[in-house]
């Protein structure tokens, strides 16, 4: 009889961990709904730089050809602990910032993408968002 109770408690205490992590599965989301065959360049304005988990966003007002009302753009990247390992700082990019963007757009179409690199026009500055590579110097 106290075998069984043991078993049974035990397979409680898994089911309870399961279940306790089940929320934390579903909360992180896929690259999939980008498309990383194709790749988009536009120069453009940062508008907001969200610097924040699970991903960081960029924000930015693409000038459409031809004119017209400027287009808002999310660029979606990886965590804030990635981009600190690869150089980069919450304060990289600031609103009104003139940048060159590089992503892999959304499937359906929509104004946004994977940020694949920005480029600082003023300045040069190219940074990439490094999925595991770490920048000499950073400790």
């Amino acid at each position: 009889m106290k075998y069984a109770s043991l078993i049974e408690r035990s397979m409680a205490a898994v089911l309870v961990a399961v279940l306790g992590a089940a929320p934390l599965a579903v909360a992180h989301h896929s690259f999939a709904m980008y498309e990383p065959t194709k790749t988009l360049t536009f120069k453009c304005t940062v508008k907001d730089f969200q610097w924040t988990n699970p991903h960081t966003i960029l924000w930015v007002l693409v000038q459409p050809p031809g004119g017209g009302e400027a287009q808002e753009w999310s660029l979606e990247t990886t965590s804030p602990g990635v981009l600190t390992r690869a150089g980069w700082t919450r304060h990289s990019l600031k609103a009104g910032d003139r940048v060159s963007v590089t992503l892999s757009p959304l499937r359906d179409g929509s104004h946004g993408g994977s940020l694949n690199s920005v480029t600082l026009l003023d300045t040069g500055q190219t940074l990439v968002p490094s999925f595991g590579k770490e920048q000499p110097g950073l400790k």
